[in-house]
């Protein structure tokens, strides 16, 4: 499904709202990584994936795991557009009385692949997902999304070990490089840079991007596609909070939900960049 680029803006807008309302009604929820990862999986989902939400379990489908799994405040309001289920449905985050769990899970909620949330694990997954494919003669790709705190868990190395060995060039994975993770900086609490020349010397091509600029997403997901014998990182490069001013570059924001004041400032600059985005 290939989107223009005003409607993937305004898709990615009106998530971070949504993503907004479903926090603060709950008051539990991942803001921050939510947010600097709400353009990636805009794309992915209206620009890039071979997906239908009318079919969601379609075994030629291409998959996409959530390794970052808190940011469902993400996820599901790009999911609930995209027509998996009714955007109604976000107003019963993380209540017994929905099913939209606060972490990524697939038993109930349509179009999601993997449940997850123990960070580490997603990237494993998908991997398998990838390598299952492979063997099958499958031609659907693979995607998933890291956060960059994320990469300081073994596992994930281990993960693209295996990938490399085994040549998976129909797995994209990308990592949300906001350099922030729930106890500050990532460069503090355990560097991972250089990500770049690390994921090279692990056998894998390698992609930098603006994790904002969706035209340059979409062209470095295109390109992965190109690319043949080895699997594709793609390193982009985000802001956590993106789209609420005293929510950007703040570590504090990566689990709380906002009070009153604070909710009625995000709500009004979420409602004038959605405005903007759809001409009004």
């Amino acid at each position: 499904m290939k989107t223009d680029m005003r409607t993937l803006e305004a898709v990615a807008a009106k998530g971070r709202l949504l993503g907004l309302d479903m926090v603060y009604h709950c008051a539990s929820g991942h803001l921050g990584g939510s947010f600097s990862a709400m353009d990636i999986l805009t794309v992915l989902y209206f620009d890039v994936m071979r997906v239908d939400p009318k079919t969601p379990e379609n075994p030629d489908r291409d998959r996409f795991v959530l390794s970052k799994g808190h940011c469902t405040p993400a996820l599901y309001p790009v999911l609930a557009q995209r027509g998996y289920f009714p955007e109604e449905d976000l107003k019963l985050f993380r209540s017994v009385d929905g099913h939209l769990s606060g972490h990524a899970e697939m038993r109930h909620v349509k179009g999601v692949d993997m449940s997850t949330g123990s960070l580490g694990q997603g990237i494993s997954a998908a991997v398998g997902m990838a390598l299952a494919g492979k063997m099958d003669k499958k031609d659907y790709r693979v995607y998933t999304i890291l956060g960059d705190g994320e990469v300081e868990e073994g596992q994930v190395w281990e993960a693209f070990m295996s990938a490399a060995k085994y040549g998976l060039d129909h797995l994209c994975a990308v990592i949300d490089v906001n350099g922030l993770q729930i106890d500050g900086k990532t460069a503090d609490v355990m560097p991972t840079e250089p990500l770049d020349k690390k994921l090279e010397a692990f056998g894998w091509h390698v992609l930098t991007v603006d994790g904002h600029d969706l035209a340059a997403l979409s062209a470095a997901f295109e390109r992965a596609k190109g690319l043949t014998g080895a699997p594709t990182m793609i390193l982009a490069k985000t802001v956590k909070g993106k789209g609420v001013s005293f929510m950007e570059n703040q570590a504090g924001w990566h689990g709380k939900a906002p009070n009153e004041e604070q909710y009625q400032q995000a709500r009004q600059e979420l409602v004038a960049a959605l405005a903007e985005k759809e001409g009004k």
